[in-house]
């Protein structure tokens, strides 16, 4: 192939993600991005400048040689830009999905300062894709075992990364969660249409394969507690539970018939499969005919509204406090929600749910904002418009408006040191206040994306490796 000019480069246009029409695939729970074709994605790749300074791997949490991997693609070897990305990211089919590349790797790419950034997310996806459809699983090299055991709790995006990266260092690995099946967030709380269910599965089953031992419906903090996963024999443990207390409003009428929390709504239709009823008899949400309204502005908030308007509600809306320009949630949800027939209610805010003499949501008290000066976030603060109140007719209300920590781990861990928030307190590596433990993603953070999670997985994999080595004097040639 004859080598293109950065000049030549910069004409291609971005190429354009296939998808499901939108009045198609709301009403559907298939997947609404369908995945480049080779041709676009050696289309897409031939756009890469081939920067010497890539800056795209400094917007990367986890560090994956971007330049490589989008030149393998641009010559065809698919298969080889697979390798290429899992040398740092055990989960690129997960991550081309759900991770906000517009805000990391591909805000810093330099074709972008003069037209649209590579299509990085959607070349890590496709690649990923093409290894699992046309050769499976292709098993990295191992380090031999070195007989020390690491205990993870929590199987979500941090808990996977870690369990990925200590694998391969030798250690033996265990992975305990909380619920009856295995991928946090990446199961209960983003939907079918954006994160296959298989996929993830996929991906936790490959980690089997390597040798990561999971358990489930194991709550740490009851089953067992930290110190006894010591006891036991673990030489290190890392928590990575998430942030899956969610947070209210305060407001009167919460205690409603038909106010959820984004958590239990997305829970039941993901987890337990109620959006594949009947052929899953599980506890179902009934919005069907429905106006639902969802508070919030960022990604779970249009997860959750997408999936009303899914299931059948006739008006679903989003109401969020400031306008769309905060809105937090990636630029390619809102707009597959307004494609969708999504309405957005900006500058809104209720103040008080009403039900009807039986307890039954009806009506939502809405107060219309104004934007003042920033916050602490940086964002202008919503200031409430006096006399502005009106009604709006709602059957069900999904609060979206953040998450807290879930407290097991440290009410049972007193000399655990968490901040004012409940999250647990680690530094840079990720190492706590109690010695061999370590923490990282939403636990640590607060909530915060997929990709931010894995990359604390990454440092804690690599601060324990050191930890370990140092406490039980493992020569590095051993190690290795």
């Amino acid at each position: 192939m004859e080598k293109l000019s950065n000049k030549e480069k910069m004409k291609i246009p971005r190429q354009k993600m296939p998808e499901q029409e939108p009045l198609i695939r709301n009403m559907n729970f298939s997947e609404v991005n369908l995945g480049f074709t080779p041709e676009l994605a050696q289309q897409e790749a031939l756009r890469c400048l081939e920067c010497k300074t890539q800056n795209c791997i400094e917007g990367c949490p986890v560090r994956v040689q971007i330049r490589d991997f989008i030149s393998l693609v641009a010559v065809g070897d698919f298969l080889g830009a697979a390798r290429k990305i899992k040398e740092d990211n055990l989960l690129p089919a997960i991550c081309g999905r759900v991770c906000p590349q517009e805000e990391q790797c591909e805000v810093v790419c330099v074709t972008g300062k003069k037209g649209d950034p590579v299509a990085i997310g959607r070349l890590e996806r496709f690649v990923a894709d093409y290894e699992r459809v046309n050769v499976g699983f292709v098993k990295p090299e191992l380090k031999p075992r070195n007989g020390r055991k690491v205990a993870i709790i929590g199987s979500g995006p941090a808990g996977l990364s870690c369990a990925g990266d200590l694998i391969q260092m030798g250690y033996e690995v265990t992975v305990f969660e909380a619920l009856h099946e295995l991928g946090g967030v990446l199961i209960y709380g983003i939907p079918e249409f954006r994160l296959p269910k298989e996929i993830v599965k996929y991906e936790i089953d490959n980690l089997a394969k390597l040798g990561v031992e999971f358990i489930t419906n194991a709550v740490i903090g009851r089953t067992d507690t930290i110190d006894e996963l010591f006891e036991d024999g673990y030489d290190a443990v890392f928590a990575a539970t998430g942030a899956g207390l969610p947070y209210f409003m305060n407001i009167p009428g919460e205690n409603l018939i038909g106010v959820y929390s984004a958590n239990e709504f997305l829970t039941r239709i993901n987890l337990m499969k109620a959006y594949r009823f009947p052929d899953y008899d599980s506890p179902m949400i009934d919005v069907k005919g429905k106006n639902v309204a969802v508070i919030g502005g960022g990604n779970t908030a249009m997860d959750a509204v997408r999936t009303a308007k899914r299931l059948g509600a006739i008006n679903a809306y989003i109401i969020y406090r400031r306008s769309e320009k905060e809105m937090p949630a990636r630029i390619e949800e809102i707009h597959h929600a307004k494609e969708e027939g999504i309405e957005f209610r900006l500058l809104e805010n209720p103040i008080e749910f009403i039900g009807d003499e039986f307890g039954w949501l009806k009506q939502a008290k809405i107060q219309k904002m104004e934007l003042g000066e920033p916050d602490s976030s940086g964002r202008r603060r919503p200031v409430p418009i006096k006399g502005s109140e009106y009604l709006l007719d709602i059957d069900l209300v999904v609060i979206a408006v953040g998450n807290g920590s879930n407290p097991l781990i440290s009410q049972t861990t007193p000399d655990l040191q968490v901040n004012k928030w409940g999250n647990i307190i680690a530094d840079e590596k990720g190492a706590t206040s109690k010695e061999g433990v370590f923490a990282g993603g939403d636990i640590v953070t607060g909530g915060a994306t997929v990709i931010l999670a894995m990359g604390a997985g990454r440092s804690a994999a690599n601060a324990i490796d050191e930890y370990i080595k140092k406490k039980f004097e493992i020569p590095t040639e051993a190690a290795n």
